[in-house]
């Protein structure tokens, strides 16, 4: 629930954004992390996108589609790019960007090996904080890929910490901070702090560069920068126009040109003597002649060399602005103590009063990082296409090169990214989780996220979302309807309503809900195959290939995803049935369509070839073999709770108002009455607390006996949150015999010990939070259905009672307390890595993985994905905004309002 706020200097410059149009927006934090190694580099013959652009080319060489940097910024089309570079004395390389392991080089897959922390940014970026940590020994590059190799997959990943490199703390914090003056106008503060026990050297040198878009014919012209005056750069743009980039103090000024260094990396004379890597060359290797004696080039940068004392700082300032000043640095304190402290009045504002110290810290640094996650995505399919001959229409298609299909496509947006080093390229449904996320700092960039997806350079004119650029042609979960009614939901509690929003979405997703019917319903029985559907390891087989014995999988996620689904949309219809009444009958489609998929999963009768056991109480996917036989899957898996997602309540008034839509129900009731028996009876009455009306996969008898599983602490229920695969399979694997072939599945609660989709794929155990959160949106749903009356044990055989809101409270806890300090001071996101626990440096600075250890919550995979693990903060906000003793009706409602109905919700309770 985002709060109203009046005279907040911070959503005023939003308000002026979205509604004056004042561009507060253009400059932020849209660097990647890591171009290197990603598809859209990716011109070798074998696609291998890891090995043909390495880690060591990456200084090198110039870069096709994107730039990256440590701790930077650009504009919002990366024409202008600025970021730090830093040198210890020791280091084989200039420090430029981040260093990490392939897929192929970690026993784990992919991996950054750095530490560094998003610390704080407000939602237009007039103030930004980061901080990297940097060892004055030489970094152990060669020790972490070797290392790491000669480690099994049941091994842990070797990490930087355990090199010794941060022994006797002989390490840089090397802060970063922004502020901007006006919208054109950044302030640049650097702050250096010497951790160790003695003085130790650092050559720092903030680097501004044009992005490379000459050398590849993209633009006619070649902008330019070089000195003008003492430490200022002066940076030339056709489209950009001037900037200035004021450097307090700097020893001296450095030039070059960003471009490939051909020499070094092919053997090949250069055309210029000064390449992208002449700053490397010029401080590592002393070479003097590798800069641009002239003063000129479209890379320069400052060069400060700092002797930090023992426990001392060191502070840098710098000044990028359109506009040339006559004092660059006389107003810069005051205007950076006066953005920090418009920062803390926005989030003080935007924060529930009820939370704890700590809790307002892991709810504001996970803001900062959905905020920090956000990155410029150049890729132009057609244009990629033709430079690979592989543009279907117009060559002859070369069969290895990916995502021939999707030649219609160009990306060229700020898009929220799951992990700017790890994933540096979109995927689809993590980005509809992340605008549940920044719908608490910025509704216009939330929404504008949403819609981004379905615009027609994105989605692939026969409907469907594109996945993420290693094969947008892949299968990610539905779950853009449903955010889009979170985000309007929001805001219709806060008396602005945007109906124009929810139709523009409601439309794009049409075409893509009927992608889904056509092609993912093989056989016409409402029942869906999607394939990778996100749940990487979960399943026994890789459920985007063939499958082993010639079969097909009929997928009870796959299935209750389309289910839910239906829901969104039927909700989204009757909600625009209110401004047109043409959007009746459109609402009955999806109430059809949701009768027959929910039925397809149970028939009426006892039947073998249905995704619900009765014996078991829980759903299974199908395998059909091509004799015609088929069996259960019997896998308690995230598989079999999602049908428990698709659960949507509605008040009574909201369908009895459309009289066209009542009598197509009533039609239908009367034409299907043993579809209408099976499908989510309550008590023989679809009625229940308030009059509200239910359509869920689940009747009440389903629940009962799915809830015992989903809150057991021997299946389900983690002291962390709801696991993906029971803990039942650690004492008892599934395992099926296929042509003769052994296939297992058993509970793994840290990182998978098979590489199925990759080397850090893994949903056989550890917590996700986006599963979890829409498990929590089902329960409040469910409660406002079912009210105070119906209880079920939690965890089960504690012998305690619990209302659904209670339960969707105690999962919540549970996933909170992964993050913050325990009793003992320990944060359970770092396990036994002592130097986060107990280091006053380090403990209060919040990673937000890509997944959390089943049994004890230890962050696992990707530890930068605040993407969809930022979906913290609207829990902790959820549940924030309950008095600690009592929920009382207008807070309950206001809960039950934001995460599932705007409502009121069943009698006052003691909370949980």
């Amino acid at each position: 629930m985002c709060p109203v706020i009046v005279n907040v200097t911070e959503q005023n410059r939003l308000n002026e954004a979205r509604e004056a149009h004042v561009p507060w927006k253009k400059w932020g934090p849209y660097l990647s992390e890591r171009q290197w190694g990603t598809v859209r580099e990716d011109y070798s013959d074998n696609g291998d996108a890891w090995n043909y652009f390495t880690h060591d080319h990456s200084r090198s060489r110039a870069y096709r589609w994107g730039e990256d940097g440590l701790g930077g910024l650009c504009d919002d089309h990366q024409r202008l790019c600025f970021a730090l570079a830093l040198w210890n004395g020791r280091d084989p390389i200039l420090k430029e960007r981040l260093f990490g392991l392939t897929n192929s080089e970690g026993n784990h897959g992919e991996d950054v090996k750095e530490y560094y922390f998003y610390v704080d940014s407000t939602p237009t970026h007039s103030y930004m904080k980061y901080l990297y940590k940097y060892p004055q020994r030489e970094y152990p590059y060669r020790d972490l890929v070797e290392t790491n190799q000669r480690r099994s997959r049941d091994e842990m990943e070797y990490e930087l910490l355990d090199t010794g490199i941060f022994n006797d703390d002989r390490y840089f914090d090397v802060f970063v901070e922004y502020a901007k003056d006006t919208p054109d106008d950044v302030l640049v503060r650097i702050t250096i702090h010497n951790r160790g026990p003695e003085a130790a050297p650092l050559h720092v040198l903030p680097t501004l560069w044009f992005r490379n878009t000459w050398s590849w014919g993209e633009e006619n012209y070649k902008p330019s920068m070089h000195e003008t005056g003492t430490g200022v750069i002066r940076a030339e743009h056709a489209a950009l126009g001037e900037h200035w980039l004021y450097c307090e103090g700097a020893a001296e000024l450095l030039f070059t040109e960003n471009e490939s260094n051909a020499q070094r990396l092919w053997n090949q004379p250069n055309p210029s003597p000064y390449v992208k890597d002449a700053f490397h060359a010029y401080v590592v290797s002393g070479q003097r002649d590798a800069v641009n004696p002239a003063k000129t080039g479209t890379k320069g940068a400052a060069l400060y060399v700092c002797d930090v004392p023992a426990g001392g700082s060191a502070t840098i300032r710098l000044r990028l602005t359109a506009s040339q000043l006559a004092d660059a640095f006389g107003s810069f304190d005051r205007t950076f103590d006066t953005r920090l402290a418009e920062a803390n009045e926005f989030y003080e504002h935007i924060t529930p009063a009820h939370l704890t110290d700590d809790e307002r810290r892991v709810h504001r640094q996970a803001l900062a990082g959905m905020l920090w996650g956000k990155q410029y995505y150049y890729f132009d399919l057609e244009l990629w296409l033709r430079e690979h001959g592989s543009h279907p229409l117009l060559d002859r298609n070369r069969g290895n090169v990916r995502n021939t299909e999707w030649f219609h496509m160009l990306n060229a947006d700020i898009i929220s990214m799951p992990d700017k080093w790890e994933y540096p390229w979109y995927a689809a449904w993590d980005l509809a989780f992340h605008t549940v996320a920044l719908a608490l700092v910025d509704f216009d960039f939330a929404k504008d996220q949403l819609l981004l997806m379905l615009r027609s350079l994105y989605v692939h004119p026969n409907g469907q979302l594109p996945a993420y650029e290693w094969n947008f042609g892949d299968v990610n979960p539905p779950v853009h309807a449903a955010a889009t009614l979170w985000l309007y939901k929001y805001e219709k509690e806060l008396g602005r309503a945007d109906p124009r929003f929810l139709e523009r979405s409601f439309q794009g997703l049409m075409l893509n809900f009927n992608w889904w019917v056509n092609r993912k319903d093989p056989m016409g029985r409402n029942v869906f195959a999607g394939g990778f559907l996100g749940l990487d390891n979960i399943g026994v087989f890789d459920r985007s290939a063939p499958l082993p014995n010639g079969g097909s999988l009929e997928q009870a996620d796959g299935t209750a995803w389309m289910a839910f689904y239906c829901q969104c949309m039927l909700e989204m219809a009757i909600n625009l049935t209110e401004y047109d009444p043409m959007y009746e009958e459109v609402a009955f489609k999806f109430i059809q369509h949701f009768m027959w998929i929910t039925y397809a999963m149970d028939r009426r009768g006892e039947h073998h070839d249905e995704m619900w056991d009765e014996e078991d109480g829980f759903f299974y996917d199908l395998l059909r073999l091509p004799d015609g036989r088929t069996m259960r899957l019997k896998i308690r898996s995230l598989v079999g709770l999602l049908p428990l997602c698709a659960s949507t309540v509605f008040e009574a008034p909201s369908v009895a108002r459309y009289p066209k839509l009542m009598e197509l129900i009533v039609q239908f009731r009367t034409r299907y009455p043993e579809l209408i028996e099976q499908v989510a009876p309550t008590d023989g009455s679809f009625i229940g607390y308030n009059g509200r009306r239910l359509l869920s996969v689940l009747n009440k008898h389903k629940l009962e006996r799915v809830l015992r599983y989903l809150l057991d602490e021997n299946e389900f229920l983690g002291p962390h949150g709801i696991r993906s695969l029971s803990q039942h399979h650690l004492r008892h694997p599934y395992s099926i015999d296929v042509g003769g072939h052994i296939y297992t599945v058993d509970y793994l609660p840290a990182e998978s010990n098979t590489g199925m989709f990759g080397g850090n794929s893994n949903w056989r155990g550890p917590v996700w939070m986006p599963v979890n959160l829409l498990i929590v949106r089902a329960l409040l749903n469910l409660y406002s259905f079912y009210g105070n009356d119906f209880k079920v044990e939690c965890p089960t055989g504690s012998g305690r009672q619990m209302t659904l809101f209670e339960v969707a409270q105690e999962i919540v806890r549970r996933l909170t307390s992964t993050f913050l300090r325990g009793a003992d001071g320990r944060r359970a996101v770092y396990g036994g890595t002592e130097k986060f626990q107990n280091d006053p440096h380090w403990r209060d600075l919040v990673l937000f993985y890509e997944y959390f250890h089943g049994d004890n919550g230890a962050g696992l995979g990707a530890s930068h994905q605040t993407g969809w693990t930022g979906l913290i903060a609207p829990m902790i906000d959820l549940f924030g905004r309950i008095d600690a003793t009592f929920a009382l009706e207008s807070d309950r409602s206001r809960v039950v309002g934001q995460m599932g109905k705007t409502q009121v919700s069943p009698e006052p309770a003691r909370a949980a």
